[in-house]
């Protein structure tokens, strides 16, 4: 069962047509968002998992005129290949910033249930994020640890929406918590998530604003 669930989507996209938004927090400061170019992070170990999802997100996002690009795309090298200091995330932010982005989705398992591991390192997942650095420089334990995720059927995911501004000390958009029960196809599972962030993000005019 753990090599059907690391295989099929490490990630956060295992269901069967049972993605819900359980809670989500929207920034008082953004009633609406627009950007001109997102990149998009699935934290997975699982290589073949993160790809699948960041194609499927960027071609929906594409077909909504909006310029979308996998970081597994954008990066020469694989960017979970190691892990990074805050001032190595600092370095990228400067390097996204400078080749024109302006938002960042980062999408993640937080916590599950029904015979679990979850690494030590996931300690702080209680804690509220408010840019993009601080987040995965907490969470990117995910890509190393091999008993970060055992066995489960319900995953509780968060994808989360920054915006890159240099000027601003609050970079955090949106951010929505996840459940996902049930493990069964990869393919179907990502569809089913994707299609639901996209509603999501229409109702709230973030990236998707009429």
């Amino acid at each position: 069962m753990k090599k059907l669930i690391l295989s099929c989507f490490v990630l956060l996209l295992i269901s069967c047509s049972s993605s819900k938004i359980v809670e989500q927090y929207k920034s008082p400061d953004n009633p609406t968002f627009e950007a001109n170019k997102v990149l998009i992070i699935g934290m997975a170990q699982n290589v073949e998992s993160r790809r699948m999802f960041e194609k499927e997100l960027a071609e929906a996002l594409e077909k909504k005129n909006i310029i979308a690009v996998k970081s597994v795309a954008f990066f020469e090298n694989s960017f979970a290949s190691d892990k990074k200091s805050e001032t190595d995330l600092n370095a990228i932010e400067k390097q996204l910033a400078d080749a024109g982005f302006d938002a960042i989705i980062l999408s993640k398992i937080i916590s599950s249930e029904n015979k679990i591991s979850i690494v030590k390192a996931l300690k702080n997942i209680d804690k509220s994020y408010t840019n993009f650095r601080d987040d995965y420089y907490k969470s990117q334990d995910i890509y190393f640890n091999d008993d970060y995720l055992q066995e489960s059927k319900t995953y509780h995911t968060e994808t989360t929406l920054y915006c890159i501004c240099p000027t601003k000390e609050r970079e955090l958009i949106w951010k929505g918590t996840i459940d996902i029960i049930n493990p069964v196809k990869a393919k179907t599972s990502i569809g089913d998530y994707v299609s639901l962030l996209l509603k999501e993000f229409e109702k709230q005019q973030l990236l998707i604003v009429e």
